[in-house]
């Protein structure tokens, strides 16, 4: 592989990160910490099981006609998940490997800006990486090709020079890669689409798909 294509972008939650364990305990302690019954907590754990935003807590205050500031308590909600959340020391020693063999390294994730930058700091993982694009941003989100565009551009690339997305959403991860013209790696979770086109590679972990990386450009 040549020394231009060494640049891949990555997903955030479920691929470097755990986001569902760190979400649980998340959620769990802030609703200790304000008394809150079973009834807020159930509510917040369906109602952000796939991504969570300021504006639900604006919600969940109305519905609950509660007294907490909603941006109160979603700073909590950050600070709580952010001081949940952790990359597994494999990932890490592996995004280490590709800096070492020359790699630009991006996060390319959907999100709350705040929230997502939060995790990426507390996990150590800004450290390993040359840019972060969240959807949060600019208010477009994955799988549209302009937020890998700017994902590349962050990291001092150019999109048209190639390189590789790695994540575990169909849509959004691989489908959204192919469409800004970027090598694929899916790691197997959801449903694959009919229509989709396969990924150029499928793994079961990150870390299988940091070993492709590095053995493709040996």
């Amino acid at each position: 592989m040549p020394c231009f294509d060494r640049l891949v972008l990555f997903d955030l939650d479920g691929t470097l990160i755990d986001r569902q364990s760190a979400f649980s305990d998340a959620v769990v302690a802030l609703c200790s910490s304000h008394g809150f019954g079973n009834d807020i907590e159930q509510w917040l754990l369906t109602e952000l099981a796939d991504r969570a935003n300021a504006v639900d807590f604006a919600r969940l205050r109305e519905a609950f006609a509660l007294n907490e500031p909603a941006s109160q308590l979603w700073e909590e909600y950050v600070d709580r998940i952010a001081a949940s959340v952790t990359c597994r020391p494999a990932v890490l020693e592996g995004l280490a490997r590709l800096r070492t063999e020359e790699w630009t390294i991006g996060i390319a994730t959907n999100g709350a800006s705040d929230i997502q930058r939060a995790k990426i700091a507390a996990t150590g993982l800004d450290d390993l990486i040359d840019g972060v694009t969240v959807s949060g941003d600019l208010e477009i989100r994955k799988p549209d090709p302009r937020l890998f565009q700017l994902a590349v551009t962050r990291c001092g690339r150019n999109l048209a020079d190639g390189g590789w997305m790695i994540g575990d959403n169909p849509a959004g991860d691989i489908g959204g890669g192919q469409q800004a013209g970027l090598h694929t790696i899916w790691l197997r979770g959801h449903l694959w689409p009919d229509d989709l086109p396969f990924p150029h590679h499928t793994v079961d972990d990150v870390t299988d798909a940091i070993a492709i990386l590095l053995n493709e450009a040996e």
